[in-house]
C-alpha cells in the first residue's frame, strides 16, 4: 500500500499518531499491517519504524468511504 512518490514530502509519523488517526489499538494496527489491511512501517533507524502519514491519512479516507457507500 505504498502511495509516496519520490517527487513529494514524504512525512514520516510514530506509532501514538497513527492510533490516534487510525483509533486503532497497537496489536491491531500491527495485525492487519501483516494482513495487508494496513499500511506498513517503514525502518527509519536501527531501532526505530514509523509510517508514513499519507499512507495512514488514505487509508482512514478509504474506511470513512467505505461507510458513507454503506448508508
Amino acid at each position: 500500500m505504498n502511495t509516496a512518490h519520490t517527487d513529494e514530502f514524504i512525512e514520516y509519523i510514530r506509532l501514538p499518531e497513527v492510533r490516534r488517526i487510525s483509533g486503532l489499538s497497537t496489536a491491531t494496527i500491527y495485525r492487519m499491517a501483516v494482513g495487508g489491511k494496513f499500511p506498513r512501517q517503514a525502518k527509519v533507524g536501527e531501532q526505530a519504524v514509523a509510517w508514513i502519514r499519507s499512507e495512514v491519512e488514505a487509508w482512514a479516507a478509504s474506511r470513512a468511504a467505505t461507510r458513507q457507500r454503506a448508508q
